[in-house]
């Protein structure tokens, strides 16, 4: 068999090519033309570009979102792909801004972190200085029990004998008469056992000192006899002390005498009326001084 009958008898499409390219011209026809293999990479990059674009924005407009609830008045960013856009001029500026944005962002929300958990631990504290206090107001208990209250002094030997008497005394069966009749009885004779008792035990006397200014008419008066005439005055309750003449002016002498009198029976009053009785010597008496003792 010859290299011509071998062929023949194969099945080949020794017109592929041109088929092909009938098939090409009509889905041109119906299609439009196909752009050449270097146009369709050149689109598939524009597409990526396009896409990461998008994200971009994207991802901006959520960031501006979160932002402007902590943030009073945010920056409005107007087209942010062309800012962040490669092809931009103050791309790398416009992200240094947003990256410094951001910082401040996290350290403001450090602090505050930092400021709230000083009000926790400050609240905790007050918490348990609060319940502290509570504990304190609150008596403590003891199996259920309140602690027992301070225990009165014991009455006196005296004391228990004249309730045990008056427990004697009631008779509890007795009638209303009996009863009314030994309270009387009982009555009259503790007041007269009080009596009794006071008068054996003197009452505190009260005492006061006097200093008295006796003033003479001038100076031709005798002083001597003046203070001869004050002492004469003599009374229950009085006392008579030292004296002494002190200067007045132009010569004129006035006579100091202290006193002491009981308060119940000699008064300043009565020692100025029974001194001034001596009007040939006395002109006027004044109280220097008074002090209880």
């Amino acid at each position: 068999m010859t290299a011509a009958e071998c062929l023949a008898q194969e099945r080949i499409w020794f017109d592929k090519p041109r088929y092909d390219e009938a098939e090409r011209q009509f889905y041109e026809r119906m299609n439009g033309p196909t752009q050449p293999k270097q146009d369709t990479g050149a689109n598939s990059i524009l597409q990526d570009i396009a896409r990461a674009r998008e994200n971009i924005q994207k991802s901006l407009a959520g960031l501006k979102t979160t932002l402007q609830p902590s943030r009073g008045s945010a920056p409005k960013i107007s087209n942010p792909s062309h800012r962040l856009s490669p092809s931009g001029g103050g791309g790398a500026a416009d992200y240094g801004e947003l990256a410094a944005h951001m910082k401040d962002l996290e350290l403001e929300n450090q602090s505050l972190h930092e400021v709230v958990q000083e009000l926790r631990s400050a609240l905790s504290k007050m918490e348990s200085r609060v319940s502290a206090l509570e504990k304190r107001t609150t008596a403590p208990t003891v199996n259920g029990t309140s602690p027992a209250a301070p225990q009165k002094a014991l009455p006196g030997p005296a004391k228990q004998e004249e309730e045990d008497e008056d427990e004697d005394d009631i008779d509890l069966f007795g009638s209303d008469e009996e009863v009314g009749e030994e309270a009387e009885r009982l009555k009259e004779q503790r007041l007269q056992e009080y009596a009794a008792k006071k008068a054996k035990n003197p009452a505190l006397i009260a005492k006061s000192s006097i200093l008295l200014d006796v003033k003479p008419w001038d100076d031709e008066t005798d002083m001597a006899k003046l203070e001869e005439c004050v002492r004469s005055v003599q009374v229950d309750g009085l006392l008579w002390g030292a004296s002494k003449l002190v200067p007045v002016g132009y010569g004129i002498k006035k006579l100091q005498i202290n006193c002491v009198v009981e308060d119940d029976k000699v008064g300043t009053d009565f020692l100025e009326e029974e001194i001034t009785k001596f009007e040939d010597y006395v002109q006027s008496v004044d109280v220097a001084a008074f002090n209880k003792i």
